[in-house]
Parts: C-alpha cells; sequence; structure tokens
C-alpha cells in the first residue's frame, strides 16, 4: 500500500509541475518542475521520506525498462540524425567522458584520508 501511496504523490508532483509549467509558460518540462518540488517537499518535511521510498525502490529496481520508449523513439526517428549523427555521437561520448572524469575526481577528494583495505585504520589515525 505504501508503494501505492508513493506513486500517486509521485504522479500528483509531476502533474502539479505540468500544470504549472503550462499555466506560466515555462520552458521547464513539467516532470522537472514536479521533481524541484519533490526536492522542497523532502527538504521541509524530511518525515515524508518513507512515503517515497517504495515507490522509488521500486521504479530503481526496474529502471532499464524505462529506457525502451525512449530508445524506441530515437530508432523511429533515426532518419532526423542522417545529417548530424556524427555530431550526436561526438557529444555522446565527450558528456560520458567528463561526467566520469568529473565523478572520478569528487570520489577522490570525498576518499581522501578514509582507509583503505590496504591500510589500517590506525596507519590513518596517526596521519
Amino acid at each position: 500500500m505504501t508503494i501505492l501511496r508513493g506513486f500517486t504523490a509521485l504522479l500528483l508532483l509531476q502533474l502539479v509541475g505540468e500544470v504549472l509549467s503550462r499555466l506560466l509558460s515555462l520552458p521547464v518540462p513539467g516532470p522537472v518542475i514536479g521533481l524541484m518540488l519533490l526536492l522542497a517537499l523532502l527538504a521541509a518535511r524530511p518525515a515524508w521520506l518513507p512515503v517515497f521510498s517504495g515507490a522509488g525502490d521500486a521504479l530503481l529496481a526496474h529502471l532499464s525498462l524505462l529506457f525502451i520508449p525512449a530508445g524506441v523513439g530515437v530508432l523511429v526517428h533515426i532518419d532526423r540524425l542522417n545529417g548530424v549523427l556524427p555530431g550526436v555521437i561526438a557529444t555522446l561520448a565527450l558528456s560520458t567522458l567528463l561526467g566520469m572524469s568529473v565523478t572520478a575526481l569528487i570520489l577522490q577528494r570525498l576518499m581522501r584520508g578514509r582507509p583503505t583495505r590496504d591500510t589500517p585504520a590506525h596507519d590513518v589515525a596517526e596521519r
């Protein structure tokens, strides 16, 4: 039942975001506004997290299925990519490398000073 409540709450936030986007003629999609509303709601009321966690876990468990419509959309409109395909491939490759690099650098900074498997915990404490 909690998963159903979570999905209902997520869909209501998306609906509110969609309504705000259209009423105010915002250049931001409704689902993005809904996510910002979700963030604001959880920041203001952290006690609501259990309402959304079940639905979030269920969505993450089946995340790969959510990419199927995007893949089908690309295949349906593949002819539109005819002249720009090299640019799209280069952009995807560069953005992937950039994202991985930034993630690795942030992880390095966050892990600095933490014990590893090879370093006993008492050696780190002495540093």
